[in-house]
Formats: C-alpha cells, structure tokens, sequence
C-alpha cells in the first residue's frame, strides 16, 4: 500500500516513523560516507525538545519532518508536481495544522516551507495522520506525495530498489531488514551493507542520529 496525502493510513505511527527515518539515515551513512551525498538524514537534538528527519535528493525535492512531545509534522516540496508553485504555495496545504507546529516547522527558515506542496501532521494524542484538503485533480499524484512518501511505508525491500538504484549496492533484505528493526548495529552488520566502511567512522553518525549500537564492539 503506497503512502501519499491521499492514503496516510498506510504511514506508521509517530514513534514507528520516527525509528523508520532513523533506520533510512543510519542505512545512508552506511552506504555513503560523505554527508552531501546522502539522501536520508535525522537529528535526534535538532533543538531542545525536538528531533528532525529529512530527506533531500538535490534536485529540488525534499521533506522535512519534526518529532516532539506534542507528536510529529512533515512538510514536503515535490518541485515537478502540478501543484508547485515556487514561493506560492497554496494556502490550503497548511489548513488545520495545530499551532503546536507552526513555531517548529512552518517558522524554521531551513525547512523552506515557502516552496511545499504537501504537509501532513499528527498529534501525540490522535490515532491518525491529518492533512490539508488536497486540490481536486484528475492526476495520480498532484502534489508529489506518493512519490517522495513512498518509501516510509516501511517495507525494506523499498530501500534495497533505492541502494540499488541510487548507491549501485546490491543489499541483502534481511540486512536492511535488521537495521529497519532497530537492531543495534555491529561490525559484521555494517561489512555486510558496505564492505569498504571502517565501523568506528560511523560513532558520530550514530551518536547524531541515535541509532542503538552493542554497548561493547566486537571489532
């Protein structure tokens, strides 16, 4: 089932977002040493009280997501949808985002929200994820969501396809599987995703991103 504004059954709940953004940021550091050109990130202190997730391919698409006690919010910009306006984006994109949000998200220069197409939030006491009224379109996909939110529905093999295609990895799912389990990560796990890392290159990676890791490294 693909995840889109027009299907947010399909997302995880908040802390099963949460850890599934971590396990994309982890699995990207793996795979990609150098910050700049990794996909997936996440900030488990972006600031007091709030982590930070967000995934940038570097041609114009992106989304931004924060985590807090009063639940999550995610933003995103699909700049080829029908929907895009660069600098005009439609009002109703934010409609019934809680003011809980505004100060974090729609008030932070770096999320770029100037640009959206697409917003979607819960709060930590509802059971279901909440977005603006999406303009009536004949289109599948009108404002991008389906597909830049696709890979959050949490299946891994929807990250091998992305290695695949985007690192030239060949990943064996039931790695990728691990680390989407939150399974702390060790020395053979990260030789079997990317034989060439050296693991104790990944301590401040993980540390930003607060993926669990053995308490005590076999090396």
């Amino acid at each position: 089932m693909n995840v889109s504004t027009r299907n947010l059954n399909a997302l995880p709940d908040i802390v099963g977002l949460m850890r599934l953004t971590q396990s994309l940021a982890i699995l990207d550091a793996v795979l990609s040493p150098e910050w700049e050109y990794r996909y997936y990130s996440f900030n488990q202190a972006w600031v007091d009280g709030e982590k930070m997730a967000s995934m940038c391919n570097g041609s114009g698409d992106r989304w931004f997501a924060i985590f807090s006690a009063a639940g999550a919010a995610l933003h995103g910009t699909a700049h080829e949808a029908p929907t895009y306006r660069a600098g005009k984006p439609s009002a109703a994109i934010f409609s019934g985002l809680p003011e809980v949000f505004h100060a974090s998200l729609l008030q932070e220069p770096a999320f770029a929200t100037h640009d959206s197409t697409f917003c979607i939030w819960r709060r930590a006491d509802e059971g279901h994820w909440s977005c603006g009224p999406i303009e009536s379109s004949t289109l599948e996909d009108p404002d991008g969501s389906a597909r830049l939110l696709g890979i959050l529905a949490g299946r891994p093999e929807q990250y091998v396809e992305f290695a695949a295609d985007y690192y030239g990895r060949d990943l064996h799912p039931d790695d990728v599987a691990a680390v989407y389990r939150h399974d702390p990560l060790t020395p053979v796990l990260v030789r079997q995703l990317n034989p060439e890392l050296d693991f104790k290159s990944l301590d401040n990676d993980l540390a930003e991103i607060g993926y669990p890791r053995l308490a005590v490294d076999n090396r």
